[in-house]
């Protein structure tokens, strides 16, 4: 299933084409196979997928826009927006909901002051509820970045948050 793009030229600036054309200088004969590798990269170098970056990308590999919009709506790993520094993710599975999950996600909104899937405005957390972080023991549960946090509770949220 595709995600809804709404892309507005103006409030995401150009970048510097600099890391995305290192990347590409490693594919010389770019081919669609090729296109998956390539965008992970570019958004691994810039923290999302600038516009710039992708028109970039179709110069050098021949790979019409239209088609990597294709794969970048039908992907959630792909972001066209900048994100945060930091990724929160917080588990919504049943043993997470159970244990208080709607407290702890009511808990980063309050904080953060931003919802589910929205970015903090100075670019330093971008939120993301999961389905699952496989970790039920630790029930209620999140990640921030590569690091999990249980047996969450509202006030041990806020104080995590504050220590980034």
């Amino acid at each position: 299933m595709h995600k809804n793009v709404t892309l507005n030229k103006e409030s995401v600036p150009a970048v510097d084409l600099t890391k995305c054309r290192t990347i590409l200088s490693k594919y010389n004969q770019a081919t669609p196979a090729d296109l998956i590798p390539i965008l992970q990269q570019v958004q691994d170098a810039y923290g999302y997928l600038p516009q710039n970056a992708l028109e970039e990308i179709t110069a050098r590999t021949r790979i019409p826009l239209s088609k990597i919009y294709g794969v970048i709506t039908f992907y959630s790993q792909f972001s066209l927006e900048p994100r945060g520094k930091h990724t929160i993710k917080v588990c919504t599975g049943t043993a997470c909901h159970i244990k208080g999950a709607p407290d702890i996600k009511k808990k980063i909104t309050e904080v953060l002051h931003i919802h589910e899937g929205e970015t903090t405005q100075d670019y330093k957390f971008t939120y993301d509820p999961v389905a699952c972080l496989g970790t039920c023991f630790l029930a209620p549960v999140m990640m921030i970045d590569d690091r999990y946090y249980g047996k969450l509770t509202v006030e041990k949220t806020e104080t995590i948050l504050k220590s980034y």
